[in-house]
């Protein structure tokens, strides 16, 4: 009996069941509202759309105000007589007309760094043809997408987990319920064995036998404390609760009436699972990015710009205005042929997910496969529990009255007794196995 609820414990709950519980549903809900897993996928999906935002800014003009000041002192300078060139002539030329018409020239001696110059301007520019913003916008839309079915599979798992620890909880129960009617029983053979001791039809062994195997349920039960305990803090940590809140018991799961058509359920996991919705849009990305490096390496990119602002010495901004015009071209026309590489790693990108694609879509039909043929086997042990918790029960019920009788020994009644527990855990391992083997179908299927 030890191993069973041992086994009790440790029974893995695989899937969320889609029997209606609205008690498991609010579960699931809330969870779903304040899981700390999901908040942290919400976060992701917030990026993603900030990075299709940065992808469209990309098709607007960019204006940048960009004042400088220079300072400079030293350095090369830029000597050139140009005043003993024309000087000379200048002279010659006002003493023929009788005037000071031509002025003396200095000679011409400037830091080749400008000192005490600014140039204050606003820098415009906008891409009127460039295929790398139009397809890095679709790569990121898609980008976008993958990661909203990421989130969709998270959701999958939260619903998962809740239920999880919710069927936990519920078997937990149960099984405190069993052990609970099993030490009245045994109580009540205890107070028998008294009476017997105090007519001396027994001897004081048989009374502390029996206290002993009290003493051992109790202690059955104070690890189905810690079960249930366990299983309550968990729940409560998937909905981001405090670990001590109450759980809400449902047992609406134990009257469900499972029925399973397997042929609509794999047509059903392939349309809804999401990690092969994950794949598609990760696939349309790839592909995004084959049409980007093979149209940056045919097509040339466009932009028309300029400037305008004031440059010139000092900040007086008196005749220091200027306006600049720009349209320029951009064509990588060699690089060691780096656009083909760029083209061949994105065409294997492609390649590899199409490959994982049409893996991850065998396993899901191989995963509804197996799910299916268990959650048959588990229907068909169901009805044998049953009926060993009958035959138990009738066995036990013959020992209790012979052992009162005085034809039966301590021995056999125990042993009777502890076939009852064990019979009736087995019972109740087998109706949560269905319920679990069900959960497992509806999880690879993508069942909500």
């Amino acid at each position: 009996m030890k191993n069973l609820i041992l086994l009790l414990t440790l029974c893995p709950i695989f899937a969320f069941s889609q029997v209606s519980s609205p008690v498991l549903e609010s579960y699931i809900q809330e969870g779903l509202k304040n899981n700390l897993a999901l908040q942290q996928e919400t976060f992701e999906i917030a990026k993603a759309q900030e990075n299709v935002k940065l992808a469209k800014a990309n098709f607007s003009p960019k204006i940048t105000f960009a004042p400088t000041y220079t300072v400079a002192a030293g350095g090369r300078r830029l000597s050139f007589p140009v005043g003993d060139l024309l000087n000379p002539v200048y002279s010659t030329l006002n003493a023929l007309t009788h005037s000071s018409v031509f002025p003396q020239v200095e000679n011409v001696n400037e830091l080749l760094a400008p000192n005490n110059f600014h140039d204050t301007k606003f820098s415009f520019q906008y891409p009127v043809y460039n295929t790398d913003i139009r397809y890095n916008l679709l790569i990121q839309r898609d980008l976008l997408s993958a990661q909203e079915a990421k989130k969709r599979i998270v959701e999958n798992e939260v619903r998962y987990n809740i239920t999880i620890a919710y069927l936990q909880y519920l078997q937990t129960l149960e099984a405190q319920k069993i052990f609970s009617a099993s030490r009245l029983v045994l109580s009540d053979f205890v107070k028998l064995n008294e009476k017997l001791v105090n007519n001396n039809v027994a001897t004081k062994d048989v009374v502390y036998s029996a206290e002993y195997e009290v003493s051992k349920l109790d202690q059955q039960v104070a690890v189905m404390d810690k079960n249930r305990y366990t299983a309550q803090a968990y729940l409560n940590f998937l909905m981001n609760r405090d670990f001590a809140t109450e759980i809400v018991a449902d047992t609406i799961f134990l009257d469900a009436n499972i029925q399973v058509n397997i042929a609509d359920t794999r047509e059903q996991s392939i349309a809804n699972r999401q990690e092969i919705n994950q794949l598609k849009a990760n696939i349309q990305a790839s592909q995004s990015a084959i049409k980007l490096q093979e149209m940056s390496s045919l097509r040339p990119q466009v932009f028309i710009g300029g400037n305008t602002g004031f440059q010139g010495k000092g900040y007086t901004f008196k005749d220091q205005a200027y306006v600049v015009g720009q349209i320029g071209l951009t064509w990588d026309v060699f690089h060691g042929h780096e656009k083909r590489v760029k083209i061949q790693q994105a065409k294997i990108q492609k390649n590899q997910l199409e490959t994982k694609l049409e893996e991850v879509q065998k396993q899901i039909q191989l995963q509804v496969s197996q799910a299916y043929f268990e959650l048959e086997a588990a229907q068909k042990t169901l009805p044998t529990a049953k009926d060993g918790t009958i035959k138990a029960e009738k066995y036990f019920k013959v020992v209790d009255s012979r052992y009162r009788n005085g034809q039966a020994i301590l021995v056999e009644y125990l042993r009777a007794q502890n076939e009852v527990i064990t019979a009736k855990l087995q019972e109740s391992l087998a109706k949560y196995d269905i319920l679990l083997k069900k959960a497992m179908l509806d999880k690879v299927a993508a069942v909500r």
